[in-house]
Order: structure tokens, then sequence, then C-alpha cells
């Protein structure tokens, strides 16, 4: 699987930039047929602390699986979508296999 990051109002670091890879990479374990994985890690300029935006768009066969979460850390909002693509994946799989 190919991830592509992105990062939109700041500078994303190594420590960043290699926890993000880690815990996208392991979606593959959920769905087999994962092309690609693209992040984009936002950070909004407002008065709330949960400020911090991950989006992340999978690529599968057939369709693409996305979801956006906001949270006060870009780890906290990661760990949130990746949870929720994680869901997305196996419904996806299941409707694949026609179960």
């Amino acid at each position: 699987m190919k991830i592509n990051i992105h990062s939109l109002h700041f500078d994303a670091g190594e420590k960043l930039l290699g926890f993000v890879n880690a815990k996208v990479s392991k979606l593959d374990t959920f769905h087999d047929g994962i092309i690609a994985a693209d992040v984009t890690l936002k950070l909004e300029k407002s008065d709330i602390s949960e400020n911090k935006i991950a989006e992340i768009r999978v690529q599968i066969p057939g369709d693409d699986v996305f979801c956006s979460r906001q949270a006060k850390t870009f780890e906290e909002a990661v760990d949130l979508s990746v949870d929720a693509l994680r869901k997305q994946l196996q419904k996806a799989k299941e409707k694949q296999r026609g179960l």
C-alpha cells in the first residue's frame, strides 16, 4: 500500500509522519485490496483546542472509504480516523464477499 501524507498550514515532524505511517499501514490487515491511502493533516486556526484534523482516504477496488476526525492532537485524530476506517473496510470486505 502506498501512503501519501500531506500537512496543511504546518510542517509535520518525522515522529508524527512515522506515527501516521505505522497506524495507516495496519489497515492492510482488514482489507487485502488496499491500493493507496491519502492522509491530510490540517491545522485549523480557531480559538478551540481541538483544532487538529486528520482526513484519510483509502482507495480500494470499486470504491474509496473516507474519514475525517478532529481532536486536540494529530495522534488522537489519526487514531480515531483509523478506527472508523477499520469498520468501513470490514463492511466493504463483507459486501465484496457477498455476506
